[in-house]
């Protein structure tokens, strides 16, 4: 749900999110929907796209702030 979330804050549709990781359109729609676990190195990449911690993404926290 928080892949959609900051997809959706930030005004990019799924195929967007989907060329900055040079994948499908409906894989990247698996991630968001948890039919399929996003990789690691996509989780960081959209962690520094979007400039938010990995465990906000994952839901581990509320707070958004990365260490830098």
């Amino acid at each position: 749900m928080r892949l959609r979330d900051l997809r959706e804050d930030h005004d990019y549709t799924q195929r967007e999110i989907a060329d900055v990781l040079h994948i499908k359109q409906n894989t990247y729609s698996q991630y968001e929907n948890g039919q399929r676990q996003i990789p690691i190195d996509f989780l960081i990449k959209l962690s520094l796209f979007y400039d938010v911690s990995t465990d906000y993404i994952l839901e581990l926290t509320d707070k958004q702030e990365r260490n830098k």
